[in-house]
């Protein structure tokens, strides 16, 4: 199984909304990197729920439940999309500031490359964030 994180910002898709709704189709990606990673991902995959742009941390835990197909936002055919229902929320959320801080971080690719709204977490860094969670 791999691990990913993904971002979103919490005043356009809170994952609070992701747990009221139940599952979402994780659309909208548009960055070809990022795209690749969508692609990527399998069934039962696990991925970290990060809040942009307010609160700049990872908030909860969500699972891919169907693996990608085709964006049904993107009218060029050329971007994927996958659906993601919720797995919890964490104890206590990890901040930006904190991941940085991490030594076991340091080669994060959200912290190395921050712009990406969906990247690869390695088991270590999953396990390290999970630890400064609580969980």
């Amino acid at each position: 199984m791999a691990h990913w994180l993904v971002k979103s910002e919490p005043n356009k898709y809170s994952f609070a909304n992701l747990q009221r709704d139940g599952k979402t189709v994780w659309d909208g990606v548009r960055n070809h990197a990022a795209a690749l990673h969508l692609k990527a991902m399998k069934l039962g995959d696990e991925v970290f729920f990060y809040h942009s742009q307010e609160g700049l941390e990872v908030v909860g835990v969500a699972k891919v439940v169907k693996e990608s197909f085709l964006d049904p936002s993107d009218a060029t055919g050329r971007f994927v999309a996958v659906e993601l229902a919720p797995v919890r929320a964490l104890k206590t959320p990890v901040s930006l500031q904190a991941m940085k801080a991490n030594p076991a971080l340091s080669g994060l690719e959200m912290i190395r490359q921050g712009r990406l709204s969906v990247s690869p977490v390695r088991p270590q860094e999953w396990a390290a964030i999970l630890k400064m969670a609580g969980d």
